[in-house]
């Protein structure tokens, strides 16, 4: 009876370990099946991101893209070429060099987009520095645009040119030279006309 009673036991506790095992196994089935389910759908939109790219739909492109990204906790290497290359196409020189940058990081030179990747990097580093060079002139357009510069109520300035002091000093090697300064006659301030004259560089110095 005994033995018996083992013999129960035994098949009783390889059914439940069978009956796990293939619980376990049905789990594991399915959570590959929702995995192959997630990337195929990814794959479609990147497809679809992908044609709208290359029927000039830079914007429509960017928006789907943005989703999928949205969506992905880990980036594969295909969306960092495609986001890139239309940021491109977008003028969003930095943001493609970004990308693209990424791209290169995860297949060095011999991935399958590299050669294009290296090729509109370059282009894209090329416009930014435009870009850059641009705002630079821009902002000295800004600057020296005809603006008169309000001195406060006294409608004076302390002379720039010597500080106030009257005396422009030049340091030599062996000894420094003194000279009275041109341009506030003596004063140490210059009126507020004088002065914005003088930023502009249409204030004569007098002869001493």
């Amino acid at each position: 009876m005994k033995q018996v009673f083992t013999i129960w036991i035994f098949l009783f506790a390889t059914a439940v370990t069978s009956f796990s095992q293939t619980e376990a196994e049905k789990i594991r089935q399915l959570e590959i099946q929702r995995q192959a389910e997630r990337q195929r759908a990814m794959s479609m939109k990147l497809d679809s991101a992908v044609a709208l790219m290359n029927q000039g739909e830079y914007q429509l492109s960017d928006e789907k893209f943005l989703t999928i990204l949205k969506s992905v906790k880990s980036v594969p290497s295909d969306i960092t070429f495609y986001f890139g290359k239309n940021s491109y196409f977008l003028g969003k020189y930095k943001q493609s060099v970004d990308w693209l940058n990424k791209y290169i990081q995860l297949k060095g030179t011999s991935g399958q987009f590299s050669k294009e990747t290296l090729s509109l990097k370059q282009k894209a580093e090329v416009e930014l520095l435009k870009e850059k060079d641009l705002e630079s002139k821009q902002a000295t357009q800004v600057f020296a645009q005809d603006y008169d510069i309000d001195c406060g109520p006294s409608g004076k300035v302390t002379c720039p040119v010597c500080n106030g002091s009257t005396v422009i000093i030049k340091k030599g090697y062996i000894s420094n030279t003194y000279k009275t300064c041109s341009y506030c006659q003596l004063k140490g301030v210059l009126s507020c006309e004088d002065y914005n004259k003088l930023l502009k560089g249409e204030l004569k110095p007098s002869s001493n």
